[in-house]
This record gives structure tokens, sequence and C-alpha cells, in this order.
């Protein structure tokens, strides 16, 4: 069995926490016991309420509250009626920061990844550090090279924020 990630990479900024994410396995065990592991290959980071793409840049709302606690809690929101999207909350508490998991080596993309996951409302606040049924673990490999460019659908953020290369992709 791989070894669960600890605090330490949860507590770093979402640039960087986003980038050593690539390579780790998420793993989700359901109540059968059955498990799922799936290596990250891509994410993306949300940062601060500075950062008009980050669903924080509103302030603190019943919808955001866990990004403001510590690094290693899951953030899940629904977008179209239909997909929940997991993210990985880091930094320190009262600093909202997050890593959306864009895709894994079983599901392309964050609702695919989501549906794979069997996400739902429950996930929102869970600890990574003492899930039983979801976390992340350290993966095989070392050496992880990655591509970056700019994030995706936050246009609306304007051209400072939308273009920022924070969407880090594994290569093989």
């Amino acid at each position: 069995m791989n070894k669960k990630l600890t605090k330490d990479i949860y507590s770093q900024d979402a640039v960087t926490a986003a980038k050593e994410l690539l390579g780790k396995v998420l793993v989700r065990r359901f109540e059968d016991g059955t498990e799922i592991r799936a290596v990250i290959t891509e994410t993306e980071a949300y940062h601060g309420e500075e950062d008009l793409g980050c669903h924080a840049s509103k302030g603190r709302t019943p919808r955001t509250d866990v990004m403001y606690w510590e690094g290693g809690h899951v953030y899940v929101y629904l977008i179209y009626g239909m997909y929940w999207l997991l993210n990985i909350v880091t930094g320190p508490k009262d600093h909202p920061q997050a890593v959306l998991i864009r895709g894994t080596d079983l599901a392309p993309g964050p609702g695919r990844t989501g549906k794979l996951l069997k996400l739902d409302k429950s996930f929102y606040g869970e600890d990574l550090l003492t899930s039983n049924r979801i976390w992340i673990e350290e993966g095989e490999k070392n050496d992880i090279k990655h591509t970056t460019a700019p994030r995706i659908g936050i246009e609306y953020a304007g051209p400072e924020w939308s273009q920022k290369p924070w969407r880090f992709t594994l290569n093989d």
C-alpha cells in the first residue's frame, strides 16, 4: 500500500500544490470495500480572494466556507446540475485556495472524475488525512514532468486571471 500524503503538501499554496499533486494516486473506497485508484493527470490552481477566477473572490459564503479552512479538506460543488467537481483545499487557514482535480488516468475531465468517484455533497469538508472513503497517496514516479497552460472556463475573470498558466498536465 502506498503512503497517504501528509499535511505538508496541503499546507502549500495552491499553485505549488497543483504541480505536486500530479502523478499522485487518488483513492476512493466505497462502502462495499472496493476501491478506485486513479493517477492525477491534470490540476488547476485557484489562489485566494484576489483571484477573480476563484469562487472565494466574492468572499466567504456557505458554498466557499471550506476554502477558508486549513489545507487538506475536500471542496466539492455541483455544476450543470449534474457533476460534482473535486477540489483540494490548500494553504493556511483563512486564505482560501484550492486545487481542482481536472482529470485522472481513469477519467479525463473534472465532471467525469467526479462521476467515477461517485462524489456528492456529503464529501464537502472531508478531511483527506483521516477519511476512510477518499484520500491521496504518493505516486510511483518521483521525476514528474508537466506542461502548463491557462485555466479553462473562467474568461469572466478577465485576461489577467483567466490567462494565468495555472493549469498543469502530467506528461507521459
